[in-house]
Formats: C-alpha cells, sequence, structure tokens
C-alpha cells in the first residue's frame, strides 16, 4: 500500500471494469488531492489541467476536431483536471464521450455547484459520480506511518457496537488533538500545523471558485456569514437571526449556505422523522467537513485544554468522520441528529429501512437520554467519546 493511499482508491480504480461506458466524475474541495489520487492510479493517462490556459481555449472550442488534435492517439485514459473551470464543462465532455468511444473519460472538479448546474442533462446516464474530502482519521495516521494500514471504519464499528477502550501503541489523545486543530489536508501530512496553509485554503478554497464563478455576489458578506456558521458550529440554524446579526436577508443566507454545501465546505444535518418530508423544513444544524479549516475560519488555533468548544469540535470531527465513511463505503445510511419539543437530544442518529441506531458524542464523559429510545422502543443508543471511538 502506498503512502498516499486512500479509503476512495480500490473504488475509483475498478470504476472502469465496473461501468465501463461511464465518465468517471470525481468532485471535491480544493486541496483534498483529488489530482494526486487520480494520477496515482491512472499513471498512463493523458491530463488537460484546465488552468492552464492553451487547454482551456481548446477546450472552449467545443470541436471535436480539435480535440482529434490535442488527445494522443494511443491513449487510452484521458484526464480533464478542474473541469468545472470551462463554460459548459458537461458539453465538453459528452462531445469526447460521445464521439471517442474508446477513451475512458475522467473529469475532475472542485465546484460540485457549477458542475452539476451545467452537466445535468448533457452528462445524464453518461457519468457516475465520487467524491473525496480531506483525510479521515484513518487516512491520516497512516499517511503520517503512525499505523500500518486503516482501521475499520468508524460507521462500521459502531453498526457492529464495537465501541471499546483498546490500548494504542501511540498517544492517541496527542494525535487526535493535533487532528482536531489543524484537520486533514493531505499537504498538513508534510507540513504539519501550518496555519499559513489553513487561512490561505480559506481564501482559495472559499471564494476562489465561488467568486470566479460569480456564484456569491458580496465576497464580505459571504466570508462574514461563514465565520458566523463557524462559531455555530453544531448548533441549531436560525435564519431570521442570522439574517438580523449580519444584515443579509433569509433568502440570500439560504442560497449561500446551498453554495458552501455544494463546494465542500460545509454540510447541513437534519432532525430524524419518520416522515422523509419533514426533514426538509425543520432546522437543521451545520458541520464542516474539516475542522481545520473551520478553525482557521475563527483564527483559532488554542489548545484543546483552552477552549470552550472543545466538544462542539469533538462532535464535528464524529459526524464529519461518519458522513465520509458512509459516502466512501457506499452505505446509503440516513444521517441525522433527533430533538424532542423539551428538548431531549441525540447527536447523530443512523437510519436504514429497519436499522436505527442513535449516538450520543461527548469528548469525555456523559450520559445518554432516555427519551429516545422512550419513543423509538427498537433503537440501539451507543456512546461515544475520545476513549472509544478508535
Amino acid at each position: 500500500m502506498e503512502k498516499r493511499s486512500r479509503l476512495l482508491d480500490q473504488t475509483i480504480k475498478m470504476h472502469f471494469k465496473r461501468h465501463r461506458h461511464q465518465i468517471l466524475m470525481l468532485l471535491g474541495p480544493r486541496q483534498s488531492g483529488k489530482t494526486t489520487l487520480i494520477s496515482r492510479l491512472f499513471p498512463r493517462a493523458q491530463y488537460f489541467l484546465v488552468d492552464n490556459e492553451p487547454i482551456l481555449k481548446n477546450l472552449e472550442t467545443y470541436d471535436i476536431n480539435i480535440y482529434k488534435q490535442i488527445i494522443h492517439p494511443r491513449v487510452q485514459t484521458l484526464v480533464i483536471d478542474e473541469i468545472h473551470l470551462l463554460s459548459n464543462p458537461g458539453r465538453c465532455a459528452k462531445i469526447i464521450h460521445d464521439q471517442l468511444p474508446r477513451l475512458q473519460l475522467i473529469i475532475t472538479g472542485s465546484s460540485s455547484l457549477h458542475i452539476k448546474n451545467k452537466t445535468g442533462e448533457s452528462l445524464a446516464g453518461r457519468k457516475i459520480d465520487y467524491h473525496l474530502y480531506p483525510l479521515t482519521f484513518s487516512e491520516y495516521l497512516f499517511q503520517k506511518s503512525i499505523s500500518k494500514g486503516f482501521s475499520t471504519a468508524l460507521v462500521e464499528r459502531i453498526l457492529k457496537r464495537k465501541l471499546k477502550h483498546h490500548p494504542s501503541l501511540f498517544d492517541l489523545k496527542v494525535t487526535l488533538e493535533n487532528f482536531l486543530l489543524f484537520g486533514g489536508y493531505p499537504y498538513l501530512i508534510d507540513n504539519p500545523n501550518d496555519k499559513a496553509y489553513l487561512k490561505n485554503l480559506v481564501e482559495s478554497a472559499v471564494f476562489k471558485d465561488i467568486l470566479d464563478l460569480d456564484l456569491i455576489e458580496n465576497r464580505r458578506d459571504g466570508l462574514n456569514l461563514l465565520k458566523l456558521l463557524a462559531y455555530q458550529m453544531g448548533n441549531l440554524i436560525n435564519y431570521s437571526e442570522i439574517s438580523l446579526r449580519l444584515g443579509i436577508d433569509a433568502r440570500t443566507i439560504r442560497r449561500y449556505i446551498d453554495i458552501f454545501e455544494q463546494s465542500f465546505i460545509l454540510f447541513r444535518l437534519y432532525p430524524y422523522s419518520k416522515n422523509r418530508r419533514n426533514e426538509i423544513v425543520k432546522t437543521p444544524k451545520i458541520y464542516f467537513y474539516d475542522t481545520g479549516l473551520r478553525n482557521a475560519l475563527i483564527d483559532d488555533f488554542s489548545p484543546l485544554s483552552l477552549r470552550p468548544d472543545l466538544g462542539a469540535l469533538f462532535e464535528n470531527f464524529i459526524i464529519s468522520e461518519v458522513h465520509k465513511d458512509n459516502s466512501y463505503l457506499n452505505l446509503d445510511l440516513h444521517l441525522n441528529y433527533w430533538r424532542n419539543k423539551q428538548g431531549a437530544e441525540i447527536d447523530l442518529v443512523f437510519s436504514k429501512r429497519d436499522l436505527l441506531t442513535g449516538i450520543e458524542i461527548k469528548y469525555t464523559k456523559g450520559s445518554i437520554t432516555r427519551a429516545f429510545t422512550n419513543r423509538y422502543k427498537k433503537a440501539n443508543v451507543l456512546f461515544l467519546n475520545s476513549d472509544n471511538f478508535y
């Protein structure tokens, strides 16, 4: 196993054996390792980086004859990197896919919203999406050479009810603290604790694509909203309150949050309900895909012992880990939180058909509310903390 291996490797490697005529579309935030992963797994592919001006001009012709001139006649796999920078990425991919069926076509992008807006109709039935996020804790340990392989996914251990404290050959608390503070962007494996990198990443990840693509009109409003959401990580979103605090109308706030979510910066967790329609209208919570990026937004890399948000950081970390596992393992679990009118709450709920599991998350010790099991008699309920999560 290579040092830079990822949990998604095998799935990506097998794509064209399982889906011979389908485009491989790899989406994810900037700097999450998309190009590195593809170049490792497809070393003989021809690469077009859309950020390169001559490549951009040729691809923007949307002319198959021009494409045939720049695509090597013997190449089997073609990668178009950062395809979202094209004015019509779907049209480009469709022409190559339809006119050059011998090619295995891979496209990558960091702006899911932009790609999906412009490729939905053109690539219908022609592509399969995969998402690559910042490193999971297991990937981080492997790439740091702390572990020799990937440990069993957290979500699998939760489902098997195997949450126990196991002695580690490394200092788990110190390693976890570093991960909570600086996150899992691959660059940090060889450049640990680089605060400047994370602060610059806020600018590039958050605003380069979003602003360059004219998705957000006001840079200051967008940044202020994102910072406020970072401070309110794990809390219920009150759109009206945010609107009053920032002087931005609620409709714009909802649209900006949609854009942040589609750009892989954050995600929303909705309340659990047996009526799926109810989840959409009920108040969600905000979580970030990476705690390091979140800490850069609020410019706080203080040690855990000094942080009032320690519980929220650990909760975000766990829920983000489960979100990534669910995606990589293709488990199709519904992820929610649960809260009743009296304020009793379960931090994370898994559901799928007859399966229902509630997880209470605390950095140290705590107790599980009985209200959830009283309401759902057949549900499993587990307590997860910094001692038993790994």
